[in-house]
């Protein structure tokens, strides 16, 4: 298969990937065929690309959407009511300019974005991977405890042996090779399963979806924080190249996959979107029938007032989709910024997110809890991650087109990633002053 610019390492490392991951590239390289609107050859579809470019999507969805997410919905829905659908519109479209770019950036080039960063400006890409894996380990770290406080809820088991087993899981479908494109089609299942949960909460509590719709546009109330919080947590760190990276390990990189490369990311966005607006949803109605939600734990009380104690145990079973794919999403990118750095992690992939997810899981036991206060640095850290990478990004794709294959980026998705790299450049900026009190 022809990746357009990939250099010969990264071609040797996608090659060294899982079993599906090289099936999938090598089907690709044998099923090509001409492609009149870009002038370049695209691939036939196929079953395994098909699974490989979901996969991407609904990795870089379910990251996107995960316990944090879910925990900040139930507050922020709980104090603004109505109003908080705005910030929630905000998020999807700031995550749309952003992975956009980064996805069309990434997939042309065929090369991940700490490399892309090193050629740009050296040793950057080592800076990135750097910022990207501490946020990774503090936040796989929340992730895994909340898997197990989901199993906890779901079917009563104790919260610390539902993480063991949650990370044990996670450790076995990253390395079971007899089932095709394992990782992928796990995410998709967790996926669908956390988004039909929710929806079926967001009809029982027949939110006043015309009041919601109204806010979105005239917010009353509302302040910066949720907008800042929800950018922070739901597109910064490993999650903005979450997917982008997923679609290079299956192989689907270069000028001929442009188009699987764009609808993906679009879809991708969509999916999110729709998981947030649901969720938001459901809260509100709730809210909105009078329910007076736990300060603990406000999305499991929703849960609970529109289902009964039933409803409980199917948010346990939400949070625990929510903790595994993002354990999944945090380990698999933080291995990626490591692959092409460390020759040891190239050969040892697998065993290098076995390694990180024992790690988080590790600490949690040992800690006893999610560290609240690395969990709210980590999400501020997150907001320094952001413009860093994604300033990279849109310069690559404006002035380096040598790297992307002589594809050009279309003017208006420049101008949409610039938009929004200076709404990160402000985010950040109040990231990095509300650090220091964090740990007072």
């Amino acid at each position: 298969m022809t990746d357009g610019p990939e250099r010969p390492t990264d071609r040797e490392t996608a090659a060294s990937d899982t079993a599906s991951d090289t099936d999938t590239a090598s089907d690709t390289a044998a099923h090509t065929a001409s492609d009149t609107d870009t002038g370049a050859s695209r691939p036939v579809v196929s079953v395994k690309r098909s699974v490989a470019v979901a996969g991407a999507m609904f990795l870089m969805a379910m990251s996107a959407a995960g316990p944090g997410f879910i925990s900040q919905t139930g507050t922020f829905t709980a104090k603004y009511g109505p109003s908080f659908a705005a910030a929630i519109v905000a998020s999807v479209v700031i995550d749309l300019a952003i992975q956009l770019n980064v996805w069309r950036v990434v997939g042309l080039s065929g090369m991940r974005a700490q490399d892309l960063a090193n050629r740009v400006l050296p040793y950057s890409g080592h800076v990135l991977a750097f910022l990207v894996v501490v946020g990774g380990l503090v936040f796989g770290i929340g992730n895994i405890s909340a898997a197990g406080l989901g199993l906890h809820d779901a079917v009563g088991l104790d919260i610390r042996l539902g993480a063991v087993l949650s990370a044990i899981l996670a450790i076995v479908i990253f390395n079971y090779r007899a089932l095709e494109g394992t990782v992928d089609r796990a995410v998709i299942v967790l996926g669908v399963l956390k988004i039909v949960l929710i929806a079926v909460v967001a009809v029982v509590t027949d939110p006043p979806i015309g009041e919601a719709a109204l806010r979105t546009v005239a917010p009353v109330g509302l302040d910066l924080l949720p907008v800042l919080t929800l950018i922070g947590g739901t597109v910064g760190g490993y999650i903005t190249y979450a997917g982008a990276h997923r679609l290079i390990e299956s192989g689907t990189t270069g000028p001929e996959n442009l188009r699987t490369i764009s609808r993906g990311s679009a879809n991708g966005i969509l999916v999110t979107g729709v998981l947030r607006i649901l969720l938001f949803l459901g809260i509100l109605g709730a809210v909105a029938a009078g329910a007076q939600l736990s300060k603990a734990d406000p999305a499991g009380s929703a849960f609970a007032f529109a289902l009964g104690p039933v409803g409980l145990h199917l948010f346990g079973v939400v949070l625990w989709t929510a903790g595994m794919t993002s354990t999944i999403g945090a380990s698999f990118t933080s291995a990626t910024f490591l692959r092409t750095l460390s020759p040891v992690v190239d050969r040892r992939f697998s065993l290098t997110i076995s390694a990180f997810i024992t790690l988080c899981t590790v600490a949690f036991l040992l800690l006893g809890q999610a560290p609240s206060a690395l969990l709210v640095f980590a999400g501020a850290f997150n907001g320094l991650i952001l413009p860093f990478g994604l300033a990279l990004i849109l310069w690559i794709a404006w002035r380096r087109r040598d790297l992307l294959g002589g594809m050009r980026q279309p003017a208006w998705m420049l101008l949409v990633g610039l938009a929004a790299f200076v709404f990160t450049v402000y985010a950040g900026f109040e990231s990095l002053v509300a650090i220091p009190s964090i740990f007072r």
